[in-house]
Parts: C-alpha cells; structure tokens; sequence
C-alpha cells in the first residue's frame, strides 16, 4: 500500500524488451535499504525490485552518484498503463511502500492503475497550475469535486468533473518535488480512482 505522496522522482536509464519489459531506474533511494522483491510505486504502478545496485556496480547502464533498481512489467502492465511510452530519459515519481506507524499524508493508494488519461490542458494561476485531465468513460463516474484521486502516482484533490475531464490545481512545491514539472499536454498518466469510491461503487451494484 501507499499514500500518494512522493518521495523521489528517478529516471529511466535503460529499457530492455525480452519475453517481459525490464526497466532499470536511476534514483536517490539508498539501494542498501531495498529489498529484492520489494513493491515500489513507479508512476503509480506498483512493480517488483528484481536487481538492485549502487552507481557504477553492475545497472549495464550508466547512472549517477546514487542508486538504480530494476523492475519488469508484463505486456498486459504495459497496454493498461503509461509504461508502454517509457524511454531513456523519462522523469517518473517514486514512492516506497507503506510500513506499519508511516505516516498517511495523501489517501489510501494500492498502486493498482484503472485507466489511462490524457492531460488536456495546463493553465497558469498565480504560482499555481490548472491541470484538466481527460478519463476513461468508465472511471468518470468514481471520480467526485473535492474527492481523491491518484495521478502518476500522486495523491491530488478533484476540483471539478465535467463530462469527459477532472480538474486539479498543483502548488509550486509539488510540480517541483514531482515528475509534473516535465510533462506536457497530451501525455498519457495513470489514474488510481480512491478505493472508497471503488467498494462504495461495489455496494451499489450488488445491493
């Protein structure tokens, strides 16, 4: 489980196609504090650290003066997320999961993507920016005004729904701490609906 609260946006060093995709991330986490198996939230999706190493000693790739980890994401991973556009070079957040007494600063995050959005526009406020995301049809009706939803792994709060598209607004301190400091209309980012709203949504169905 996680938050949606980020804790290091790494970079994708190396991606290899074999029979699975293996992705291999720069990042500033120590790589002597993660386990082989762990879950870590990359952009979102949870994934399995499957290698693991410090700068220089085995990544196959060149990486800086911290760590890297890898990872291996299935076709099936690949169609229903953004990772399928992943390349060297690209910015992603991180996020370590969850330990029993961790602070809950977000929501209630299982790194499990429901659906593939577009970010349709940004708009300057003040020192902020409006971010209007497009959603799938059927994540629309799970998303609510002054709900929670995650985005590329981070936990936001919905401004307005209307129709096909949501509203944030990101602070200059998370589009600096996040990897939304370098996207750009039209990417693709992965959208987490809040798991209350998906067992409330249940409910309804099956009551």
């Amino acid at each position: 489980m996680f938050t949606g609260i980020v804790t290091d946006v790494g970079t994708v060093k190396s991606v290899e196609k074999t029979g699975d995709t293996r992705f291999v991330i720069e990042t500033a986490y120590d790589p002597d504090g993660i386990e082989i198996g762990a879950s870590i939230a990359c952009g979102g999706a949870c994934l399995t650290v499957i290698e693991k190493g410090h700068a220089g000693d085995g990544a196959g790739v060149s990486v800086g003066s911290g760590g890297w980890f890898a990872v291996e994401a299935s076709a099936e991973t690949l169609g229903c997320t953004s990772l399928g556009a992943w390349k060297p070079g690209t910015k992603i957040n991180l996020e370590r999961s969850l330990k029993v007494g961790d602070e809950i600063g977000g929501h209630i995050v299982s790194g499990h993507v429901d659906g593939v959005g577009r970010i349709r526009s940004m708009t300057p406020e003040g020192g902020s920016v409006r971010y209007v995301f497009e959603a799938p049809e059927g994540l629309m009706k799970h998303i609510a005004s002054k709900g929670s939803i995650t985005v590329e792994g981070v936990s936001l709060t919905v401004n307005e729904v209307e129709d096909d598209t949501f509203g944030v607004n990101l602070i200059p301190h998370t589009q600096t701490v996040t990897s939304f400091g370098a996207v750009k209309v039209g990417d693709a980012v992965n959208l987490e609906i809040d798991v209350l709203a998906r067992y409330v949504a249940r409910l309804r169905d099956v009551g």
